[in-house]
């Protein structure tokens, strides 16, 4: 993986994902961009926890399908409090129901340098 952004220096970031390889690959990214990595979490009840008991959250990434559940209730939760997320997932653009459509989509596999773009420019 390349160097992270310097934008990320202080940021609390949430990664709600089910894949421990990308989990764990992304976490080590932006730990080493300065970030604190909330997470990551394989699961809706487990990111929903999280947030509840998060005072400050600076940005998000989910994966859609977690377990075979879909992240939309997080994504329902962050957008509630305010917070930027994007969509990490193999899915196509056009399944992304209505509500969340306009939400930033990075395809997997993850560049994390662009998630870090999408995030905080």
């Amino acid at each position: 993986m390349t160097a992270p952004a310097p934008a990320l220096t202080g940021k609390r970031v949430l990664l709600v994902e089910d894949d421990y390889f990308i989990a764990v690959d992304l976490k080590t990214w932006f730990e080493e961009g300065g970030a604190q990595v909330l997470g990551p979490v394989p699961s809706v009840d487990e990111a929903l926890a999280l947030i509840a008991g998060t005072a400050v959250i600076d940005a998000a990434v989910l994966d859609i399908n977690l377990q075979d559940e879909l992240v939309y209730p997080v994504a329902d939760a962050l957008q509630a409090r305010g917070v930027p997320f994007l969509f990490a997932t193999g899915y196509d653009p056009a399944s992304v129901p209505s509500p969340h459509g306009a939400v930033a989509l990075c395809q997997k596999p993850i560049d994390p340098q662009v998630v870090a773009r999408t995030l905080f420019g």
